[in-house]
Parts: C-alpha cells; sequence; structure tokens
C-alpha cells in the first residue's frame, strides 16, 4: 500500500513539473509576442492555456482521491495540501500570461508598449521569464539558493512596476489613453506572475524547512 502511494506521490510532483513547464514555456512565447507584435504567437498561447486548465485538474482530482483514499499525516499531508495550492498558482501564472497575449493581439498589427515604456516592459519580460524557469529547476530539485532567486526576481518585477506607474504621470508622458491602460496592465499582469512564483516558492521553503515565513529561503 506504502508503494503505492509513493508512486501516486512521484506522480504528483510530476504533473506540477509539468505545469510549471508549460507556464514557462507561455510566458516565454507571450513575451515575444507582446515585444514584437508576432499575432500567430500570442494566438497559441491563448490556445494552449486550455492544457494548462486540464493539467490543474489532474493535479486537483489527484491530491483529492490521495486524501480520501490514503488519509495521509503530518510531511505527507502537508505536501498535498501544498501542491494544490501550487497548482492554483501555476494556472494563475498561466492566465496571466494569456491575458498579455491577449493585450498583443488587441493591439496588432501596432504595438502594445509605448515608446517611453519599451525598455521597462523589455525588462519585465526578462524578469518573468526568469522567474518561470527558476519555479521549474525549485520544483524540480527543491534547491533554497533558488527559492532564494525568485524572490529577487518579483522584487525587480516589484521595483519595474513602480516604474512604469511613474512613466505614465510623469512631465512629459504623451501616451494615448490606450497606451496608458495596456502599460498599466502589463505592468501589473507581470508584477502578479511574479508574486505567484513567491508563492510557490515559500511553499517550497515550507516544506523543505518548516519555516513559514520564508526567511530561510537561502542558505
Amino acid at each position: 500500500m506504502r508503494t503505492l502511494f509513493n508512486a501516486e506521490m512521484a506522480d504528483l510532483a510530476q504533473d506540477l513539473i509539468a505545469m510549471a513547464r508549460h507556464v514557462e514555456t507561455a510566458i516565454t512565447k507571450t513575451a515575444d509576442a507582446i515585444l514584437t507584435g508576432d499575432l500567430e504567437l500570442a494566438q497559441s498561447v491563448i490556445a494552449d492555456d486550455a492544457k494548462l486548465d486540464e493539467l490543474e485538474d489532474i493535479v486537483d482530482e489527484r491530491c483529492v482521491l490521495l486524501i480520501a483514499q490514503q488519509q495521509p499525516v503530518g510531511l505527507d499531508l502537508r505536501t498535498i495540501i501544498s501542491s494544490l495550492r501550487i497548482s492554483a498558482s501555476l494556472e494563475r501564472m498561466g492566465d496571466l500570461a494569456e491575458h498579455i497575449a491577449k493585450d498583443a493581439r488587441r493591439a496588432y498589427p501596432n504595438s502594445a508598449i509605448p515608446d517611453s515604456h519599451r525598455q521597462i516592459i523589455e525588462d519585465m519580460c526578462a524578469a518573468a521569464k526568469e522567474a518561470a524557469g527558476e519555479v521549474v529547476k525549485l520544483l524540480e530539485n527543491r534547491d533554497l539558493n533558488v527559492a532564494a532567486a525568485i524572490v529577487e526576481d518579483d522584487d525587480r518585477l516589484d521595483d519595474l512596476h513602480e516604474a512604469a506607474y511613474q512613466g505614465l504621470v510623469a512631465e512629459g508622458y504623451a501616451g494615448t489613453p490606450q497606451e496608458t491602460l495596456d502599460v498599466a496592465l502589463l505592468a501589473r499582469y507581470f508584477e502578479r506572475f511574479g508574486d505567484h512564483a513567491v508563492g510557490i516558492s515559500r511553499r517550497i521553503v515550507y516544506l523543505v524547512t518548516g519555516d513559514h515565513s520564508g526567511d530561510r529561503a537561502k542558505i
């Protein structure tokens, strides 16, 4: 019975890694789409989001069955509950990538990014892609240094988010109402993407160290 349980737990871990890889692909594609105005790429991100939703359903069902059939306790139960929450965060990260792709699609054939904010959005794209790749690594090996790197990426996204908003109210800003809305939304999407990555980081830190605060993320 324990052998079957261990196999199911291993499958659960692999499901989460599959979700994280899907998110990494989505944010990479959507970043390229928003920066280049590639409509086909944007459409592929939007279409592929359904696959991530399916993976979340698989994870949720597996977790519910494990709890109902195995009645886990201690670390096993914490791992299953954390997996449910990590799954939800990954699904939301995929939704945010989809939102960015939809913005690229709406603006086509023009760019959703005014020249005044192009560098900021480029930097946000880079930080989000870095965070997504680190989430994959974290779920694969539970390296607390990777967890710390995710927090650093989020700090960078927070700073860029603030810079984007400051640019919108700066003297001399001449963007149209639509450009202003696009920048505000894009900055928010990327900032929230980083927040969800940090949430996953803290879940893994808790499982490894028992620390709720996440203060022990770096070793």
